[in-house]
């Protein structure tokens, strides 16, 4: 239903794709992950027609995102990270303006302004202006405009951002909801935990490349015998993330202050060996533990980055 490959895309020196391949099944809901600047936003922009690639083809349903823009509009429903509401305008008048931009036909546009309400838990306000509904309920608006034509697909960048831990819950059962309406769905976050539940496979994307994607079991499987290694040493940590990242079985090392971490693939002898090395080479060992860790951190270290860096984009 999706598929992207090869495909790059530059902003002046930056790269913010680099010959990124991913494909989408039918009915499936899909999640994209990863640090700040790792490329999520831009892959969606690409997948909405609102940019061009520089390389490659993405494609949504058979149809070309570069040579049908318009095919691809009409079976999206693309939700972006930031949006615009019109404040102006009652919710049930925001859903019927958009039905109106579809060509839906004047007499079904409140019917369905109203069916579309129910589905994202705002049945009781179609007569209360947009601008005086809670980010959770303008989120949820959003959500329902996407929805006025019937896509096949949703494209949704961080639908949870900004949300009270109400709003996230809310906003998860109805997605929920959207899959049992076998709508594909490729929604990015990074909330790992909330992908967790609702995606049935995941892809970790960092600095505009795929590292690793799959069913969450086969993510969990990923780093499940992977140790979280703290070293906190005296001096030199840049070059001591650096020595460790040539180490056999050593991934994802990241400085922290006088601190590295890093995910070790290895038993407690190989532990102890690696310990040895970093002492033999010349590094004062104040500390060398290991760290118990969630899904969401496992995730951070291998694509490079601490918890405390997890963004947008």
């Amino acid at each position: 239903m999706i598929e992207f490959s090869g495909v790059s895309k530059h902003f002046g020196a930056v790269t913010a794709l680099d010959q990124f391949s991913l494909e989408v099944r039918e009915g499936m809901v899909y999640g994209l992950i990863g640090p700040n600047g790792a490329g999520k936003t831009t892959a969606m922009s690409i997948l909405a027609t609102l940019q061009l690639p520089d390389a490659g083809t993405a494609t949504v349903d058979g149809r070309d995102v570069v040579n049908e823009p318009m095919d691809v509009r009409g079976i999206i429903g693309y939700m972006p990270d930031f949006f615009g509401v019109y404040d102006g305008l009652r919710a049930g008048e925001y859903l019927e303006f958009f039905a109106a931009a579809y060509n839906i036909p004047a007499e079904q546009r409140s019917r369905l302004a109203k069916k579309l309400l129910e589905l994202v838990n705002l049945p009781d306000k179609a007569d209360v202006y947009v601008d005086s509904l809670s980010r959770g309920m303008k989120q949820r608006l959003a959500l329902a405009r996407c929805l006025v034509h019937d896509p096949k697909v949703l494209i949704l960048d961080e639908p949870a951002s900004g949300l009270d831990p109400r709003a996230r819950v809310e906003m998860k059962e109805i997605i929920k909801q959207l899959k049992h309406l076998h709508k594909t769905i490729l929604i990015s976050s990074h909330i790992l935990p909330e992908l967790a539940e609702i995606c049935d496979q995941v892809a970790v994307m960092d600095t505009g490349k795929l590292v690793a994607c799959g069913t969450m079991a086969e993510m969990t499987a990923v780093t499940r015998g992977a140790k979280q290694i703290k070293a906190e040493v005296l001096d030199r940590t840049e070059e001591l993330a650096a020595f460790l990242a040539s180490r056999p079985g050593v991934t994802g090392s990241f400085t922290d202050g006088t601190a590295v971490s890093f995910l070790l693939n290895g038993d407690q002898a190989e532990q102890a060996a690696l310990l040895q090395e970093i002492i033999n080479a010349g590094w004062a060992v104040a500390e060398f533990v290991e760290v118990k860790r969630n899904l969401e951190e496992a995730f951070m270290a291998v694509t490079g980055e601490g918890v405390d860096h997890v963004g947008g984009n």
